[in-house]
């Protein structure tokens, strides 16, 4: 591949990438999930389903723990997580999410597949499939970190 065609290849993916963040963003605000950024929603995938530390969450979204903390701190403000005591370390305190935060999460999960649902009828349902399993194949395993 040249690189001039790597390079629209690249730009392609990241363009869908961000659009598909600004979709699943604005059907979680359509259904009433009002005052969260998209790098909440990260934060969900990490808390989900069995919650994490701070010093998890912020090895998860690449950010020091006192961001980790403040991202925190906001989403138990607004009632999508809470602290709880760590069960297997007394010192530490497990951040999970609250009804409120998993409600927000299927709330993501049905706009993102609103949002794949306009990709089969661009491309069909058996070329999505397909592009799917070619993304897995490359996608790095881990955390899938916000662009700050």
């Amino acid at each position: 591949m040249e690189n001039s065609e790597a390079m629209a290849l690249s730009a392609a993916v990241l363009a869908v990438a961000g659009e598909l963040t600004r979709r699943i963003h604005e059907g979680v605000v359509a259904r009433g999930f009002e005052g969260l950024r998209p790098a909440h929603g990260f934060a969900f995938t990490r808390l989900a389903p069995d919650g994490a530390t701070v010093t998890d969450l912020a090895a998860h979204l690449g950010v020091t723990k006192q961001a980790a903390s403040q991202l925190v701190d906001e989403l138990v403000r607004k009632g999508f997580a809470e602290r709880r005591p760590h069960p297997a370390d007394a010192r530490a305190r497990l951040v999970v999410l609250t009804e409120a935060g998993w409600a927000c999460t299927r709330a993501a999960e049905e706009a993102a597949a609103e949002a794949v649902r306009v990709w089969s009828e661009t491309l069909g349902e058996s070329e999505v499939r397909a592009l799917g399993a070619q993304l897995l194949r490359i996608a790095p395993d881990g955390a899938i970190r916000p662009a700050w």
